[in-house]
């Protein structure tokens, strides 16, 4: 992602006006790079160290914290705790954050702290200093084996990261930057040579600037070009020089965030679209919010996943093989055929014979048949064979098409829960998962003697409708029969059809609920389903009376009828209207 120096400034430019002179009320650990440093004012600032989201802004989001507070994240609370927020700084054209704050050492005496963040990539840390710039300790802890150049350890001086042996982009005349670009050979990729040359610029803003000053093309070709991007950087230079010079600028690709930048895009033509927004941070609580979310699959359900998903392929297969067997049993009338023509034929057999060539009289045409036989049995006993595969394979089918329809049943579920998976928020989403995963005998139980965290009640996704009616929807699998266990009958019940999904009440009170209502739960259903990228998703509704579950299911699964079917189409925009009333 482009976060790089100078759109960190305009970020910190915007904290530092909204936080400074501010105390800290509370310090959480919600994942383990991310902090979050509570203010006065309902006022959270994110820090986060993540190899691939390495940020620090405003954030609106409130995350689930862990039952048990980690250790740095005590260790914060013990230094940071009630203090207050003297500056926010930022070492020139570096990507480092430094927090210096006002808080009361263990004595009660005035202290000075700073909390550091390094927004480098997979060298991202956070780090909490002392008074005289000591390291009090670190997110990552960098050893001697681990870097030879620059040690990060409690107890050692803080020495800022090794500057990069680039020039400043900011402080390089026109004159230069011209002699620069006359010594640059034909044909040279324009944008690379100006990320070699210049730190902290992001391979985004070389590819604008490039595109601004050479009309298209990606190299230099002569005076014209030179010339060109000389002019768009002295441009560039003075826009980000400007108090007022920073554009937060976010680029979607199919309603999906895919860049940002402090300066707006357009090299992508019609390929992506782009949109100014006010602030930095509320741009990129939106654009790194997918993004957490596939993050916290990956880390906190990576087992669950894992599991579900082998044990989804096991039944397929398991599955395609059934299928394939049932297959066979449909030409077992063959089999009875052979067996009454050997029979028939009996007078007519010698013991030791292997091929016997009878007419098959239930052929309309009269035609021939040759019935394989076995030259070690009778023709008593040959027949006698193709009459037990015959009733063998009869019984094969009724079996078979019972436990086929129990692995369906099955692989169905389990996709269910990969469904919900891809939409778990919090610990309580992913706990219950894996009870129930463990219900179904596909995780083995705790550890005898070891105690479970105490977790308080999982609630459903709440949200009002336009007409003043609550509407849930469910997390798990447990939480969509709770749901509808607990719902009154007069309640109305959406699922979306043929496709996996939350089960979505509307509390209707006893009241009538009105079509824009009705509209909006079953928006609600598809937007929490496998048809949230789609168009016009197919969503069943009915009263809850309508709905049952059968005896043995798993979670999550019912039936239901009568029913009727709206069509609607996902819009985040109206889910997240509801959210808010």
């Amino acid at each position: 992602m482009p976060l790089d120096a100078i759109c960190l400034s305009g970020i910190v430019r915007e904290i530092r006006t909204a936080l400074v002179g501010l105390r800290v009320e509370k310090v959480q650990q919600p994942a383990r790079d991310q902090v979050v440093l509570s203010f006065r004012g309902s006022r959270r600032l994110l820090l986060c160290a993540g190899a691939s989201q390495a940020r620090i802004h405003l954030t609106a989001a409130v995350r689930e914290n862990p039952a048990a507070a980690p250790m740095f994240c005590m260790l914060l609370r013990k230094h940071l705790g009630g203090g207050r927020l003297t500056a926010i700084d930022q070492p020139d054209l570096e990507r480092v954050v430094i927090l210096t704050l006002e808080t009361a050492d263990e004595l009660g005496e005035q202290a000075r702290r700073r909390l550091v963040l390094e927004c480098m990539g997979r060298h991202s840390n956070l780090i909490l200093l002392d008074g005289q710039d000591r390291i009090i300790d670190c997110l990552r802890r960098v050893d001697m084996e681990m870097s030879e150049k620059r040690q990060v350890l409690p107890g050692l001086f803080y020495r800022l990261p090794p500057a990069q042996e680039k020039g400043d982009p900011l402080a390089i005349s026109g004159e230069d930057l011209r002699a620069l670009l006359d010594d640059a050979p034909g044909g040279t990729d324009a944008a690379g040579w100006l990320l070699d040359r210049f730190t902290a610029l992001s391979p985004l803003v070389c590819r604008e600037l490039a595109h601004l000053g050479c009309q298209d093309r990606e190299h230099l070709q002569g005076v014209q070009d030179r010339a060109g991007l000389a002019e768009a950087f002295s441009v560039w230079q003075e826009t980000v020089r400007g108090e007022k010079g920073f554009t937060p600028w976010m680029l979607t690709k199919e309603n999906t965030p895919a860049d940002f930048s402090y300066m707006p895009i357009h090299q992508y033509g019609n390929a992506m679209e782009g949109a100014a927004w006010e602030t930095f941070s509320p741009m990129l609580d939106a654009f790194y919010e997918k993004r957490e979310q596939a993050e916290r699959v990956r880390q906190r359900g990576a087992d669950l996943h894992r599991t579900a998903a082998n044990a989804r392929d096991r039944a397929k297969r398991k599955l395609a093989l059934q299928e394939k067997e049932y297959a066979r049993t449909q030409d077992r009338d063959s089999l009875r055929i052979c067996g009454e023509l050997i029979t028939a034929n009996l007078y007519r057999m010698e013991r030791g014979q292997s091929v016997l060539r009878a007419q098959n009289y239930y052929d309309p045409e009269g035609g021939e048949l040759d019935i394989a036989l076995d030259p070690l049995l009778t023709p008593q006993q040959n027949a006698a064979k193709y009459f037990k595969q015959y009733n063998k394979a009869k019984t094969a089918e009724t079996y078979l098409a019972a436990q086929m329809d129990l692995a369906r049943r099955e692989r169905d579920w389990l996709e269910s829960v990969l469904d919900l998976l891809s939409r778990a928020e919090t610990e309580q989403d992913f706990a219950d998962i894996r009870r129930e995963l463990r219900e179904a005998g596909y995780l083995k139980g705790p550890t005898p003697g070891k105690k479970e965290p105490r977790r308080g009640p999982n609630r459903p996704r709440e949200f009002v409708s336009s007409g003043g009616f609550r509407i849930l929807v469910g997390r798990t699998n447990i939480q969509n029969d709770q749901l509808t266990r607990e719902a009154f009958k007069s309640d109305y019940w959406f699922h979306t059809q043929r496709i996996h999904g939350s089960h979505v009440i509307l509390c209707a009170g006893g009241q009538e609920p009105d079509a824009r209502s009705m509209t909006e739960a079953a928006m609600l259903a598809a937007w929490y389903s496998q048809g949230r990228n789609g168009g016009q998703v197919a969503v069943d509704y009915t009263q809850v009376r309508n709905v049952r579950k059968p005896n043995g299911a798993r979670p999550g699964m019912v039936v239901y009828d009568p029913y009727q079917t709206a069509y609607v189409t996902p819009d985040e925009a109206v889910v997240k209207s509801l959210a808010g009333k």
